[in-house]
């Protein structure tokens, strides 16, 4: 790894550090308690750190940020299916676009509320089986939760293109990361 490599890769995991405690600050202290967790708008941030950090990092920020919201906040039995959840989520976004708000970012929306709401089912439902419920009783009461699921992916998308637009009109982008913009633009100009 040259020292610029060095440079970049120390960069991003500053700001994968920083997106991990804002995913944690607005997942754990901006909630609403539910049936099985709580309701929260820190998915809004996972998807803006997954439109301006390479992959990697993203995935990073996401499930670290997450996991130790639920692990801080009394409900250490969900840490690992968040941390996969969230981490599964970083991956439907792109950060090659030359701006957060984008096509493909907001199409990435509708995988990211499928991964949320299937993989938490899904999840609450193993969690109770494991627990001693029968399968049955775990699938209905699993669906519980569904609606709030539904709505934190809405209030996390309404959160991520109302920072991403601002972020975007102050060059954040080009800030970050100048030499990936300007390749990503000079590929779709050609």
């Amino acid at each position: 790894m040259n020292r610029k490599q060095y440079q970049e890769h120390i960069k991003n995991m500053v700001l994968a550090a920083l997106f991990a405690a804002m995913v944690y600050v607005m997942t754990a202290f901006v909630h609403i308690p539910t049936h099985q967790g709580y309701v929260h708008i820190g998915d809004g941030i996972i998807y803006l750190a997954a439109a301006l950090l390479p992959t990697p990092y993203a995935i990073g920020a996401a499930a670290i940020g997450a996991g130790l919201s639920d692990y801080l906040s009394g409900y250490a039995v969900w840490v690992l299916p968040t941390a996969i959840i969230k981490a599964l989520t970083a991956m439907v976004f792109t950060h090659k676009k030359p701006t957060i708000v984008n096509k493909r970012n907001l199409l990435a929306v509708i995988p990211a509320g499928v991964i949320c709401v299937g993989g938490y089912y899904i999840a609450g439902t193993l969690l109770a089986v494991l627990s001693g419920t029968p399968l049955t009783g775990a699938l209905v009461a699993s669906l519980a939760d569904v609606p709030t699921n539904l709505i934190q992916v809405v209030g996390s998308t309404v959160l991520f293109a109302a920072l991403g637009v601002s972020l975007d009109k102050s060059g954040i982008k080009r800030t970050l990361s100048p030499h990936a913009v300007s390749q990503t633009e000079s590929r779709t100009h050609s």
